[in-house]
């Protein structure tokens, strides 16, 4: 398993060639993780880290709903991605799958993701398992920068689940 944590709280590891692991605690209860994690205005807040502003937050939150978040980034571009709920069991664990939208091209390749929210102690471990379907479209999701954005991402999750206590 390769690490790529250059630093943050969170951790990002390589389980396999296609597969990409994020993990994270927190000092909240999982039940704050989670509402942080499936409330639109929150999502808002968080999404987009410090890399812009998340202009829409869409969400159908059901298995077979979907779901819709964009993104305007610092250099004035938008950023959109969209996927469907396959799996939600509140509090526990959320799954989706994920495709990043290119204007003028068919849906490319997506991804699935895994998100478990696990307690111990009062203190939440989020896990993200991406699994692509091949190691090239890891490798293009892991050179794009995403290490950087899910530290922001996880530090402001990490604040908002403080205001929610």
């Amino acid at each position: 398993m390769m690490d790529l944590t250059r630093g943050g709280a969170a951790v990002v590891t390589l389980p396999t060639d296609t597969q990409i692991l994020i993990t994270r605690e927190f000092s909240a209860p999982k039940h704050l993780i989670y509402k942080a994690w499936t409330t639109p205005e929150l999502i808002k807040r968080w999404w987009a880290g410090r890399r812009g502003e998340a202009t829409s937050i869409e969400m159908d939150f059901r298995v077979g709903g979907a779901w819709r978040y964009v993104m305007v980034a610092h250099g004035a571009f938008e950023v959109a991605f969209h996927g469907e709920y396959r799996e939600i069991v509140p509090n526990e664990r959320i799954v989706t799958t994920e495709f990043y939208e290119v204007p003028g091209e068919p849906e490319g390749e997506g991804v699935l993701n895994t998100v478990t929210f696990s307690e111990t102690a009062g203190r939440t471990t989020l896990a993200i398992l991406t699994e692509t379907g091949s190691k090239e479209l890891r490798d293009t999701i892991v050179r794009s920068g995403m290490e950087g954005g899910v530290q922001e991402q996880m530090e402001i999750l990490d604040q908002i689940a403080s205001e929610l206590r």
